[in-house]
């Protein structure tokens, strides 16, 4: 009797476990499944349909500061253009994402050069923004498994905490990523992790203002985690979202020529 007792004991622990195990696993689905289309969704609310916009970015130093004044161009998850307007010396210079592949034009050599993927990570113009932060680029998505961590209440809206790992040979420098975005899929930061897990730089973003009839920050700062004097400050001054923009902005004859 007592035999049969604990084995039907036994047999309830192990179902108990069984059925807490396969909660867990659903469970951590669901984070996953959940925070991929929220950070889907906040890449697609962060560039819209389309965008025109024009920011000020200032790279900061311990001893020096430079300003340069950009317009740029983005459509969908792939294609994008940056061409600096201000001051003289930079004008002309610009960068086309279009499709898998980036480009930059320099006018003093009046040469347009491919970037292979491994310049893509590398900083734009001096800046703590790489080419692919610039450009908004859809590796985030691509190559990158999500799960979310946690969600607490902010100010007034819910922000949603979201891990990042890359995918198993995935051609990306970064260990980890972590990301703030609120329920409304507005980004608020972006922590930037080495292999070793080490916090190498972290992007905030601030100045939450409508534009265009769409909350939008106008302010976000990449800082360098081990110099706190060295950070690159972008204020959009303009954008618009959903414009219909022609296909021949996103070719390299008119990331020579972009009429500005």
């Amino acid at each position: 009797m007592k035999k049969a007792v604990l084995a039907i004991v036994i047999l309830i622990f192990a179902a108990t476990s069984q059925a807490r195990m396969n909660a867990e696993i659903i469970m951590d689905t669901e984070a996953i499944t959940n925070a991929g289309t929220i950070v889907k969704n906040a890449f697609d609310y962060w560039r819209g349909q389309t965008s025109v916009s024009t920011t000020i970015m200032t790279v900061h130093r311990s001893d020096w500061e430079r300003s340069m004044t950009i317009k740029s161009w983005t459509r969908g998850e792939s294609d994008s253009l940056f061409v600096i307007i201000e001051p003289a010396k930079d004008k002309g210079n610009g960068t086309l994402k279009a499709g898998k592949g980036m480009w930059i034009y320099n006018p003093k050599i009046n040469r347009v050069i491919k970037l292979p993927p491994s310049m893509m990570s590398q900083a734009w113009q001096g800046s703590d923004f790489s080419n692919n932060d610039l450009v908004k680029s859809d590796s985030l998505i691509k190559d990158y498994v999500h799960t979310l961590e946690a969600t607490t209440l902010g100010q007034d809206k819910k922000i949603h905490t979201i891990r990042s790992i890359p995918k198993p040979d995935a051609p990306v420098i970064w260990g980890m990523i972590k990301l703030k975005i609120r329920e409304d899929f507005i980004l608020l930061s972006e922590e930037f992790f080495d292999e070793d897990l080490q916090t190498v730089k972290i992007m905030t973003a601030w100045d939450i203002q409508k534009s265009d009839d769409k909350l939008f920050p106008m302010k976000w700062k990449m800082q360098k985690s081990d110099a706190t004097d060295e950070y690159t400050l972008l204020v959009y001054e303009k954008i618009e979202f959903n414009k219909k923009l022609s296909n021949r902005i996103f070719t390299r004859t008119n990331l020579k020529n972009p009429g500005i």
